[in-house]
């Protein structure tokens, strides 16, 4: 087990003001037509697509995305997580909202590389062009989760498990705006994101 797997990697809401802004709208009661706030902004980001091509933030200008942090030998909360993000998808096929994309990035990239990721979204039956599964740099992915996302690591020693990350999902507009923020093991998550959805799409203007 080489250095970085065997420290304590702790993917969770970051310190300081991205602690406090992020806190406040997690789990913020979702009703129907209620305007939601702008709480951040996604930068630019290339990574790798389960795919093996190059996949990035160009690649969803103009839609509303769903990302989450994962890793694929996960045995925690993990599972739950992608469950519900299997959820969310058949949910929005459903609907007939599949320009909504899904995004999960992930905080192992070492050993999830596109090979992986490919026989792991299979597993949860994940469609290309509606789930993305993203791999790349691990520099560049805290860097994304931390500045981007609002979500941080820390680093300690002797964990129970490699990697203990965030369990947040985030929904993020057309324009890469950071609208909310969601428990992801919470059963009711799906249904909050749908309704936040709908209302984002009824937005005018962006």
């Amino acid at each position: 087990m080489n250095e970085r797997r065997s420290g304590h990697l702790w993917w969770g809401i970051g310190a300081g003001t991205a602690m406090v802004v992020a806190a406040m709208y997690v789990g913020q009661e979702s009703l129907p037509g209620r305007r939601l706030e702008t709480l951040g902004r996604v930068p630019e980001f290339t990574l790798l697509e389960r795919s093996g091509e190059p996949f990035g933030s160009a690649d969803l200008q103009g839609r509303i995305w769903i990302a989450n942090f994962i890793f694929t030998s996960c045995s925690g909360i993990c599972p739950i997580m992608t469950g519900h993000m299997s959820e969310l998808q058949n949910t929005l096929l459903q609907t007939g909202l599949s320009t909504v994309k899904l995004v999960s990035f992930s905080v192992d990239p070492e050993v999830d590389t596109p090979e992986v990721l490919s026989r792991f979204a299979q597993k949860y039956g994940a469609q290309p062009g509606l789930w993305y599964f993203l791999t790349g740099r691990n520099d560049l992915i805290q860097e994304l989760a931390g500045q981007g996302f609002m979500l941080s690591a820390i680093v300690g020693v002797d964990p129970p498990e490699p990697i203990i990350h965030s369990n947040q999902f985030v929904l993020v507009d057309a324009a890469r705006r950071i609208r909310k923020y969601y428990v992801g093991t919470d059963s009711t998550s799906v249904e909050q994101i749908m309704r936040d959805v709908k209302n984002l799409i009824a937005e005018v203007p962006w």
